[in-house]
């Protein structure tokens, strides 16, 4: 994070004054502590180099650590994770979690995102002797109940899979104290408003509890009315403010033009996420940016969750600079110098577009967001951007146009085709068996044999238990049909296979 220049209080220390290096390190322990957070985490904050808090932090944080009910809302990458986080490791330090018991439970509408939580906070929580665990679809169920039964002070789940271990009787959420719901607007959007709403009610009536959104409307005024008590709101933006330090450009392009300047726009140096529709969508523009040269990642709710979660690992590392992904990643990647976006097609509202866009201009960094406009698109384009509330610079593109390269850094790519980048295998874990059947190393298994956390369902939920009747793991049963917006995109379904596969029983009642 960036450091924020704000005024200090009368009391702080003057090495403020003094500048350089030496004043900022001095800076980090004086404004947290001021908010009321305990030694060891102002010293975690200042190793990673965070200096200063943002605003949604210094305005929520007290407010929070003082018990109340609170209710907040921001820009996308405007430090929302640590405004929760930072209080509520600090209100469930120092008590010990019993076996299957949290004590702070993070709910989050997507897997990708509940990883980001966890990997912000676990370091963090150490060193309070805090344990912190993942408790999402399409990973091992198996690990998730062995580290309830240890016990986990902090616990961050996507609704599905908590209710699915919760009526195992392998999760109880009676001790919880602190009960936080990230991204609200976009869970509710999913379908998820009953499965949150039956969770919440699982918690103690006088547990303290958290809403962070986009939004305010809709199922997320309900959630607010029906469970929060006499909150305490802090909303930063309005709910249609882009972000300041974004950029927007809108091209209209012809259909013979649309794939040459989305590989020429790909061909550029840095960090660049591009977004379709559907999930065939992203695989046919992974293989025909290969076959002109260009690496890129494709990400979308068909693939299996180690494989969602290597590409990602990969992006973050640069071994791959161009990730293709469909709505499902919009609000779950939080990635660091994501210099442009592109909407290869248009996002279906003005919500995704802010959410998509928020994938660069991240903590104060600037960035460029792109869209690609057909003929027939154009209407609904400038619909979209005016209820955004940006005013995007139009621009006319054909492929070489010098406007691309200076805005963009376009480029004309090398047409010497390459791999469809897949990420590296990981080695088997299991020893191989002797014997067995047809010469190989052990009995082969129909598909709906395979252990239930083995997490190979081709939706990317676990296989056989991710889905019984009423709602489980990632997502409610009914109303959510995988990553469809809308009828038109049949392509987002599960291949044919995946779905005519037998399913197996459900031992419970997302």
């Amino acid at each position: 994070m960036t450091s924020t220049n704000t005024a200090m209080p009368a009391d702080a220390p003057v090495a403020e004054a003094t500048g350089g290096p030496a004043a900022e390190a001095a800076v980090a322990p004086a404004e947290f502590s001021l908010l009321g957070l305990p030694k060891p985490l102002i010293n975690a904050l200042a190793r990673q180099g965070i200096t200063s808090p943002f605003p949604i932090q210094r305005a929520t944080i007290p407010d929070i650590l003082s018990g109340r009910h609170v209710l907040g809302r921001g820009q996308t990458g405007s430090g929302k994770t640590l405004a929760f986080g930072l209080p509520t490791l600090t209100r469930v330090a120092g008590v010990k979690a019993a076996p299957r018991r949290p004590l702070a439970v993070i709910l989050v509408p997507t897997r990708e995102l509940a990883m980001q939580v966890t990997d912000a906070l676990e370091p963090l929580g150490r060193g309070l002797s805090l344990r912190t665990k993942t408790v999402v679809g399409g990973m091992s169920m198996g690990r998730q109940i062995e580290a309830l039964r240890r016990g986990v002070e902090i616990v961050v789940a996507t609704p599905g899979r908590l209710t699915d271990l919760i009526q195992q009787g392998e999760c109880s959420l009676e001790d919880v104290r602190v009960t936080v719901i990230d991204e609200a607007d976009h869970m509710c959007d999913l379908g998820f408003f009953p499965v949150v709403s039956a969770l919440l009610e699982r918690t103690p009536a006088d547990g303290q509890r958290l809403l962070f959104s986009a939004t305010l409307d809709g199922d997320v005024d309900k959630l607010v009315r029906r469970f929060l008590t006499d909150p305490v709101t802090h909303s930063l933006a309005p709910a249609t403010s882009p972000v300041e330090t974004m950029e927007h450009h809108v091209l209209q392009v012809s259909k013979d033009d649309k794939f040459p300047i989305t590989a020429e726009i790909a061909s550029r140096e840095g960090r660049t996420i591009m977004f379709v529709r559907t999930q065939h969508g992203v695989d046919r523009l992974v293989k025909q940016l290969a076959r002109v040269g260009v690496r890129s990642g494709g990400l979308h709710g068909g693939k299996r969750q180690n494989q969602r979660t290597r590409i990602l690992s990969e992006f973050r590392e640069g071994k791959v600079d161009v990730l293709v992904c469909t709505d499902v990643a919009a609000r779950g990647i939080h990635v660091d110098d994501v210099s442009l976006v592109l909407h290869v097609d248009p996002p279906m509202d003005h919500k995704s577009y802010l959410h998509r866009g928020g994938r660069t201009a991240r903590a104060g960094e600037r960035g460029t967001v792109m869209t690609l406009v057909l003929p027939d698109e154009r209407r609904s384009t400038d619909s979209m951007t005016r209820r955004a509330g940006i005013r995007p610079f139009r621009l006319k593109a054909t492929p070489g146009h010098p406007r691309l390269a200076e805005v963009a850094g376009a480029q004309t790519p090398s047409g010497v085709a390459v791999p469809v980048w897949e990420p590296a295998p990981v080695a088997a874990k299991r020893p191989r068996r002797e014997g067995g059947q047809g010469g190989g190393d052990r009995r082969p298994r129909r598909f709906h044999d395979r252990a239930r956390e083995d997490g190979d369902r081709r939706d990317g939920a676990p296989a056989g238990h991710d889905r019984p009747r009423g709602h489980q793991g990632d997502r409610p049963a009914r109303g959510y049909q995988g990553e469809r917006p809308g009828r038109g995109f049949q392509s987002e379904r599960p291949s044919r296979d995946a779905r005519n596969s037998p399913r197996r029983g459900h031992s419970s009642p997302r």
